[in-house]
């Protein structure tokens, strides 16, 4: 039998689109998460007859609540706009530890409404939001593929001591391989320059 991999909650994000905005922007990761709930449910009961229990179960329901230090980001406010104006929500439950074969990230994807969006304020500590939302339908599982900026928002690249600019976000820089360790050659003559 395979032994089973641990997930760790570390791995699990949110990200998070409003839904009339499909075709112009990607989802975006809610920043400074603190915690991520995906709850699933459906109720069941049984009747008794004289043959025994027969079970009925309800339709599924999914609440899903993120928690984060409050902050000002446009997803923060897309997250208020869909309250308060009832607008429809894409969120993406992504484990970015889980990849299949072609080096894509597991996810959860659902439609559904911001039910609530808490905030606490408290003098001695940072704002936060605990935010809920109730899903339509079924969530359904698939493979994504994060975008550079996703990578990039979840762990800065590797920059050069040059300019960045549009054209090179890299600053002349370049990441690192493990194939290519460099060789030492013009140590010396670097440094005596």
């Amino acid at each position: 039998m395979a032994k089973a991999q641990v997930l760790q909650g570390m791995d699990t994000l949110a990200y998070v689109r409003l839904l009339k905005n499909a075709a112009k922007e990607e989802g975006q990761l809610i920043p400074y998460q603190t915690s991520l709930s995906f709850d699933p449910q459906r109720d069941s009961d049984t009747t008794q007859t004289k043959d025994g229990a027969v079970g009925t179960s309800s339709s599924l329901e999914t609440e899903i609540e993120v928690e984060f230090v409050n902050n000002i980001s446009k997803i923060s406010d897309d997250l208020y706009d869909a309250l308060i104006q009832n607008e429809k929500v894409e969120i993406w439950i992504v484990n970015i530890a889980r990849k299949n074969s072609e080096g894509k990230v597991f996810a959860w994807y659902a439609q559904g409404s911001v039910t609530e969006d808490s905030n606490d304020n408290d003098p001695d500590d940072n704002s936060t939001r605990d935010v809920t939302f109730s899903v339509d339908g079924v969530p359904q599982r698939g493979w994504l593929e994060l975008p550079e900026q996703a990578k990039e928002e979840l762990a800065y690249v590797f920059r050069g001591i040059g300019i960045v600019s549009q054209e090179d976000q890299k600053g002349k820089g370049t990441d690192w391989k493990d194939a290519d360790r460099g060789t030492g050659t013009g140590t010396a003559e670097v440094a005596a320059k």
